[in-house]
């Protein structure tokens, strides 16, 4: 293990244990901490209360779905997505994480819960993006790429939510209004905040490192193709 490292993982092994006020010992744990892990932390805050924020308005706007869930409520589908941390592995839907579960979430022969399906994946892909820790410290590196290509992946989700239907030409997953009804872009607003929050820490992570970020990827969006997030 590279001395840094080392170094920080004993640092964070002996705040852990520091006796006293909590507050001392935050204060002391955020020594370890970059302006940018400071920016990254926050932004991460910020995008899991977006995506619980739009669990309940995808199951407001598809009961259906909550329905194949024996006996379950919103309220419990969001503790199973977001009361635990680091990968999200669910029988009911094959196990899978991230763009797969996505692509199950869209695919025409799935009979279970679409919107679970959907938080599953979106949950896991953005979690990935910050390499799976709830908190950045000083010799942390995130990738600005997979940063943007997870932004990517937003838009792609929200082409698809707005877009896929199933043999009878019916929408798979409710979001905006549909002719008739009152017009409803809440959703829209959502998806552009999830994307912006992902896309300016990119550009700031981008810059401290010195890289560049490829937006080839952007290239795909009109075939509506996930980028794998190295799940």
């Amino acid at each position: 293990m590279p001395l840094p490292k080392l170094f920080l993982g004993f640092l964070l092994v002996a705040l852990t244990a520091l006796p006293g006020c909590t507050s001392d010992s935050r204060l002391l744990k955020n020594l370890a901490k970059t302006d940018i892990d400071f920016i990254a932390d926050a932004q991460q805050r910020e995008m899991t209360r977006m995506m619980q924020s739009l669990m309940v308005k995808l199951y407001k706007r598809n009961p259906r779905e909550l329905k194949k869930a024996a006996g379950g409520s919103v309220e419990q589908r969001q503790q199973q997505v977001f009361a635990t941390t680091g990968r999200l592995v669910f029988a009911e839907i094959d196990n899978r994480q991230g763009t797969e579960a996505l692509e199950l979430a869209f695919a025409p022969t799935f009979s279970g819960d679409r919107v679970f399906a959907v938080m599953v994946g979106m949950v896991g892909m953005v979690r990935s993006s910050y390499n799976w820790q709830e908190e950045q410290f000083l010799f942390d590196s995130l990738d600005p790429q997979q940063l943007f290509n997870c932004a990517r992946n937003l838009e792609i989700l929200a082409w698809r939510l707005s877009n896929r239907r199933d043999a009878r030409g019916e929408l798979l997953l409710l979001t905006n209004n549909l002719p008739g009804e009152e017009e409803n872009l809440s959703f829209e607003r959502l998806y552009g905040k999830l994307i912006a929050v992902q896309d300016m820490l990119a550009f700031i992570v981008a810059g401290k490192v010195d890289r560049g970020v490829s937006r080839v990827a952007q290239g795909a969006l009109s075939a509506a193709v996930f980028f794998p997030m190295g799940l």
